[in-house]
């Protein structure tokens, strides 16, 4: 397949190539985007040939749902069964990195949804892939742009580099702000009422939905394995998931111990470490990579991705990073890295 690549900077003055991304995407062609969080491979997210493409591009196992990109909030009530709850986080969060699972219509084929009787929606808060989706008159379907398994990516060479013959256009809309996917939630209910369960974390924290929906509750998977036979409810809940080659593994302990540790490595091995910026005195700077300050939580999760793919590249035996906190944005991150590591984690 040839891939064709645009670059848009400035959506008003390249109409006609959004026109025709948006013709591709019409005729079941497939084309990446930014968002605020990662690129998404888009496809129309009413078609099952579309999604069944997606997969093949991804190399993504067909079972792990879609997410549908809408132009306006509101719109989602055409694919999916919305409600009081729904409307009170698009208006919280939306256009933004939210994802909320709904009930679907029967017009979004189980193909998008990878066989379950809800779908994700989305609306994104980028000039690009907003001015793209108002073009349509469709859902996109869009998972992030990289083959699957690997770390997501956060600007159009990352998409190159995994997805060039695989796509038909490539839009670069430059760097993602954000790095990391969207929060996702379920709306769930018992015998108490409405709620939220958290499936994804992301950069709209827990805290932040609780201002919504008093009751918000974190699934075992976000930070647990799945079972055994148990089916994925969003994206990125796989066991192993933004996994680079090399081996990743996470570290554990005071944050001086933490450090001796890095530097007898340093003597003993070829190893890459993402580190903090309070220990790049301290270590050799031989694939040394700054994630940003230890307390800095927002340009860790910008930079991670993109970290993970040059660590990636090094002759290194093993990459370390540290084990994120549990909280606020840091649980994003860590839900991310112990996926990324395989639930690798060394005690120091």
């Amino acid at each position: 397949m040839q891939t064709k690549v645009i670059r848009i900077t400035d959506p008003i003055e390249t109409e006609a190539h959004l026109n025709e991304a948006a013709d591709i995407l019409r005729s079941g062609g497939l084309v990446v985007f930014p968002t605020e969080t990662v690129y998404g491979l888009g496809g129309n997210g009413l078609s099952q040939e579309a999604a069944e493409k997606i997969y093949a591009a991804k190399g993504r196992p067909s079972n792990n749902p879609l997410i549908i990109h809408v132009h306006d909030p509101a719109e989602a009530d055409k694919y999916a069964f919305a409600g009081d709850l729904y409307d009170r986080l698009a208006a919280a969060f939306m256009p933004g990195p939210l994802t909320v699972i709904l009930p679907k219509r029967d017009n979004i084929p189980y193909a998008t949804t990878g066989g379950l009787e809800t779908v994700a929606v989305r609306c994104p808060d980028h000039p690009v892939a907003h001015a793209l989706l108002a073009v349509c008159d469709f859902p996109v379907a869009a998972p992030s742009a990289n083959l699957s398994g690997s770390p997501s990516p956060t600007c159009a060479d990352h998409v190159i580099s995994d997805l060039t013959g695989r796509v038909d256009m490539i839009i670069d809309g430059g760097q993602c702000e954000i790095g990391l996917e969207s929060t996702i939630v379920k709306i769930d209910h018992d015998k108490e009422g409405e709620y939220l369960t958290l499936l994804r974390p992301g950069a709209i924290t827990c805290d932040a939905l609780t201002c919504v929906c008093e009751r918000v509750i974190i699934a075992n998977a976000v930070l647990e394995q799945l079972k055994e036979g148990e089916r994925p409810l969003s994206p990125g809940m796989m066991y192993k998931h933004y996994a680079p080659k090399i081996p990743l593994v996470l570290l554990d302990g005071d944050p001086a111990d933490v450090l001796a540790f890095l530097q007898k490595e340093q003597k003993d091995k070829s190893c890459a470490i993402l580190c903090y910026l309070e220990e790049m005195p301290q270590l050799k700077d031989e694939n040394l990579f700054l994630v940003g300050a230890r307390d800095d939580l927002v340009t860790q999760a910008h930079t991670l991705f993109s970290l993970l793919r040059e660590a990636d590249k090094t002759s290194a035996s093993i990459i370390y990073a540290h084990l994120p906190p549990r909280d606020g944005l840091g649980l994003a991150l860590y839900n991310r890295l112990i996926r990324a590591a395989a639930h690798t984690v060394k005690n120091i």
